[in-house]
């Protein structure tokens, strides 16, 4: 009984890692639950043991991911009192976990960050997350007070978004460099110092 359990969580496994690839490579309309369950090694009698539908696993998928996303910007800490060497390294920690997040499962933030109609959510709940640390900031004067907070959440998403599409995604920089290029263009700017 505890072994067909054990292989039940396996399968049910195989087959989440499968949609994922397969909705990120063909998209939600062309992925069907015959290819699914052929990719996991399964039958589709299989794949109905673990799921109803397609839009279960699909949505099941997403749910993860974003709950993936979540606990991951929530784990971002702004306190007062830092002195800019801590802020910057606070920063880098913070984009790097996001990026390695994001590296670590491709297909599912392909999906989850791209296909799905529930990524919008996704991200402006980053938005919202990030907005909220910022003006934590500002309240005790480590941001700048003339920026929107609102305006500042959704560039830094925006940066993120196109970063790993571009960059992470095709294995062209590590999330290491994409967050050291990041932090320094976010909290330094583009200007060369004065003087």
């Amino acid at each position: 009984m505890k072994r067909a359990g054990i292989r039940s969580r396996e399968s049910r496994r195989l087959l989440l890692e499968a949609g994922a690839e397969e909705f990120a490579q063909t998209g939600f309309y062309q992925t069907k639950v015959s290819s699914i369950a052929a990719r996991a090694g399964l039958t589709q009698p299989d794949f109905y043991i673990h799921f109803e539908s397609k839009e279960q696993i699909y949505e099941e998928l997403v749910e993860s991911f974003r709950a993936l996303v979540n606990e991951t910007v929530q784990s971002m800490k702004v306190e007062p009192d830092q002195n800019i060497a801590e802020i910057l390294k606070r920063g880098q920690v913070f984009l790097e976990a996001i990026f390695r997040m994001l590296s670590h499962n491709p297909a599912m933030t392909r999906v989850g960050f791209y296909q799905a109609a529930g990524s919008v959510r996704i991200k402006a709940e980053m938005a919202e997350h990030i907005k909220k640390h910022l003006l934590a900031a500002q309240r005790w004067g480590s941001c700048r007070e003339e920026l929107d907070p609102e305006l500042t959440a959704e560039c830094v998403i925006g940066l993120i978004e196109r970063l790993t599409l571009t960059k992470l995604l095709p294995g062209r920089e590590s999330p290491s460099v994409l967050a050291k290029q990041a932090r320094n263009l976010l909290y330094r700017g583009m200007l060369a110092s004065e003087g």
